[in-house]
């Protein structure tokens, strides 16, 4: 791992109180299920066509997230 990355890791799991295994778990984890909801969303527009920007401008109001460079967490 980059030096400078575990630091981080190491600090992040530090301020959360939990190992660095269980912190790189838990963002594996997170990583995860974000690869599957974006292969869920491609293959509901290959199955009906792309997202239209009023669409995406709705799911980024109800999920809290009014700037589209904005994501959240």
């Amino acid at each position: 791992m980059d030096p400078d990355v575990h630091a981080q890791v190491a600090a992040a799991a530090a301020a959360e109180g939990v190992s660095v295994s269980a912190w790189l778990t838990a963002a594996a984890r997170r990583a995860l299920k974000l690869r599957e909801g974006l292969a869920a969303v491609a293959e509901w527009e290959a199955e009906h066509g792309a997202f239209t920007r009023e669409e995406l401008e709705a799911a980024r109001r109800r999920a809290g997230a009014s700037d589209p460079g904005q994501r959240s967490a």
